[in-house]
């Protein structure tokens, strides 16, 4: 049955050390790793993510080195009377022999309220050790007694680094892969195949097999295994898009650009190409989130709130259902009324590096250390103190006073922040006595982005 059994179920790892992936939870040094090197699993844990990320292959992982008694139940299959019985013989075996059960649950979803419930005083006094596997949030699906009782490890896709060690060490594989075979698989299969899996190692494990299985060698026993075997194999055409190259750079550029430009038909079409050819979700996300600062600004001040709730909604369900917050945001900023003035912050900046130095007028600066020797925060006046919440005194240096860097736009609810500005603004001047105002242009792109490389960390975390 080993044999004869699916190429991903051969290919499961068998130990710790040739786990691909997940370096956050079970790399070295990590928590759940060493609990499972010592053997020393003493409370419940919850494995939570998407198909084909690891979550049975840790628990089978664990059934080797463990001491313990290991049983294994399918939520899907399995009910009441199969988990009485294997509670019933826990409890005996513990009473007996002194010995611990460790029950992997797979799906723990799966189990109603009740069958849960059935759970948990065994959990609670340790008669068992629970292993829940689920590619549901724990957090929604499962009872909060049990998950409280859990540490909750959530495992995320794999990489693409990870899915293709994984397809290389399987053609290279003598005892369970395809290492006696002459396969013969192009660079542009190989890729089709990583990059349509989604980080599902199972996935492109299937695919994979499917190819060799189906392509029969040519006459020096060589199987070929080319892009359109690929695609055949995972049921998935190739488009062009290269994530380190240009493809990669030129779609996203055509997305943003028509999502600025206000066409949604565009922007949904560049759009379903990036997620037709596996790009990562977060990425486009964090460039909505950038695109709803830059070019919406205040013209609509919830395009920002908008693909925020969109990133945060995605984290918490992932695909296919995280599709449609990323369109919603995708829509709702490609209709959104546009602004560009948030680039107003550039100006002040270009002029602060011109000029150096500045002092903070005396009644700006902070009373609560030097307010009596010193005389810092005399003069101030609070705005509230006004019934309209507005009282005309000087914010700016002196020597820049009169300088305007923000131009509210007439877009959308920027037309009102402009009118109020424009009364505040004048009642400013009348009250300082300033004669002569000036606008700082529009700083050009060039200028703006090596302002923007001067805030960048000088260090990656």
């Amino acid at each position: 049955m080993t044999a004869e059994a699916p190429l991903a179920a051969r290919m499961r790892p068998r130990t710790l050390e040739e786990f691909v992936g997940q370096q956050e939870i079970i790399g070295e040094g990590r928590l759940l790793r060493r609990a499972i090197e010592a053997d020393r699993l003493f409370s419940s844990i919850i494995l939570w993510g998407p198909p084909g990320t690891g979550k049975t292959t840790l628990a089978q992982i664990i059934a080797n080195r463990t001491e313990s008694h290991f049983d294994t139940l399918s939520a899907v299959l399995a009910g009441k009377p199969q988990l009485r019985d294997i509670l019933n013989k826990a409890l005996e075996r513990r009473k007996l022999y002194g010995k611990r059960t460790t029950l992997f649950v797979d799906e723990v979803h799966r189990w109603n309220k009740a069958q849960q419930d059935a759970l948990l005083p065994h959990v609670e006094n340790g008669t068992i050790i629970l292993i829940g596997a689920t590619t549901e949030n724990p957090y929604f699906e499962v009872i909060g007694a049990l998950v409280s009782r859990s540490r909750i490890f959530q495992l995320r896709p794999l990489k693409e680094s990870d899915v293709r060690s994984i397809l290389e060490r399987t053609l290279h594989d003598t005892e369970r892969g395809y290492g006696k075979l002459d396969i013969n698989i192009d660079e542009d299969a190989i890729e089709h195949l990583i990059r349509v899996a989604g980080g599902d190692a199972r996935n492109a494990l299937n695919a994979l097999e499917l190819a060799v299985e189906s392509t029969p060698p040519d006459q020096d026993e060589v199987i070929k295994i080319d892009l359109e075997v690929a695609q055949e194999s995972i049921q998935r055409r190739a488009v062009l898009y290269d994530k380190d190259g240009d493809a990669h750079y030129d779609t996203i550029s055509a997305f943003i650009k028509s999502v600025r430009g206000s066409d949604p038909d565009a922007a949904l079409y560049w759009l379903a190409k990036m997620l037709y050819a596996g790009e990562d979700p977060r990425f486009i996300l964090r460039r909505l989130i950038i695109l709803a600062g830059e070019d919406i600004g205040l013209g609509d001040p919830m395009g920002l709130v908008v693909a925020s709730s969109a990133a945060q909604a995605f984290d918490y369900i992932g695909l296919p259902e995280g599709i449609y917050p990323i369109v919603e945001a995708t829509l709702y900023l490609a209709t959104a009324p546009k602004s560009n003035s948030t680039g107003s912050y550039f100006k002040a900046f270009q002029l602060i590096e011109d000029e150096g130095k500045i002092d903070v007028p005396q009644h700006l600066q902070d009373a609560n250390r030097d307010g009596k020797a010193l005389g810092h925060g005399q003069g101030y006046r609070y705005p509230h103190e006004d019934p309209e919440h507005f009282l005309p005194q000087q914010y700016l240096p002196s020597g820049v006073l009169g300088t305007y860097f923000y131009q509210p736009s007439e877009q959308g609810h920027e037309r009102e922040i402009k009118q109020r500005l424009e009364r505040w603004r004048k009642a400013q001047r009348l009250a300082l006595g300033i004669e002569s105002t000036q606008e700082i242009p529009d700083l050009p792109q060039d200028a703006i982005q090596g302002i923007k490389s001067k805030h960048r960390p000088s260090t990656t975390t």
